[in-house]
């Protein structure tokens, strides 16, 4: 099964289901955020990122798209996925990619599109590099639906990791757990975008909380009801 796949089956299932729940602890400006994302909202943020890839920066099957994100955040899910839907392969290496998706301007020899963390951003709040794209202004100027120009093989690498590459074939994992289950979310990049596909696939949803606060976690994790954990 595909990324995109998962997601048409969210949408089928149940579009208005919250399926991915998040909560902001980083000490800054974004400290506590809450942000809940239905597939619907989930699927109208990848479309958008996907029509930018694809339409503005020429990315298809074999391009590069590299995530400087917080691993445990919801923007990073979008993207992600955003990225396989157009073919693309995610990597989290520091090897220069086409396209580097960033929360802080880098210097790279592709492609930036600078991502402003916080929910309601209209616009980045540091300066952005010439020939960058501000995610915030731009992204919501893209069209709601997507439809790939080109498809990816199952052979293709779809993640590429400093321990590996995945391909598209064995990028979701499926019925590998509790059906429906509500489940807390760590990691880096590639574990949190493949560890919400596979709960996904079992029509779970997913909590992510950015730099946890130990005095609240547990408090929130009954609040959210939470029932499988790291």
């Amino acid at each position: 099964m595909t990324p995109d796949a998962v997601l048409l089956r969210l949408l089928r299932t149940d579009p208005t289901r919250p399926r991915v729940t998040f909560y902001d602890d980083a000490p800054g400006p974004t400290q506590g955020e809450r942000i809940e994302l239905s597939a619907k909202v989930l699927a109208n943020w990848v479309a958008k990122a996907g029509n930018l890839l694809q339409d503005e920066l020429d990315v298809e099957p074999g391009s590069t798209v590299a995530l400087r994100l917080p691993g445990e955040h919801w923007r990073t899910l979008y993207w992600a996925l955003a990225a396989w839907s157009v073919g693309a392969t995610v990597v989290t290496t520091d090897d220069d990619a086409d396209v580097v998706v960033t929360a802080e301007p880098v210097d790279t020899d592709g492609t930036q599109v600078l991502a402003t963390l916080a929910a309601l951003a209209r616009a980045a709040t540091v300066e952005v590099p010439a020939g960058a794209i501000d995610e915030a202004r731009e992204l919501a100027t893209y069209a709601d639906q997507l439809t790939p120009y080109a498809e990816p093989a199952g052979s293709d690498v779809a993640l590429r990791t400093p321990s590996g590459e995945v391909s598209y074939d064995d990028l979701v994992v499926s019925g590998t757990g509790e059906a429906g289950r509500r489940e807390l979310v760590t990691g880096d990049v590639a574990h949190v975008a493949q560890a919400a596909l596979a709960a996904w696939v079992d029509d779970g949803s997913v909590v992510l909380v950015r730099e946890a606060d130990p005095t609240r976690l547990e408090d929130r994790l009954t609040a959210e009801g939470v029932t499988v954990r790291p």
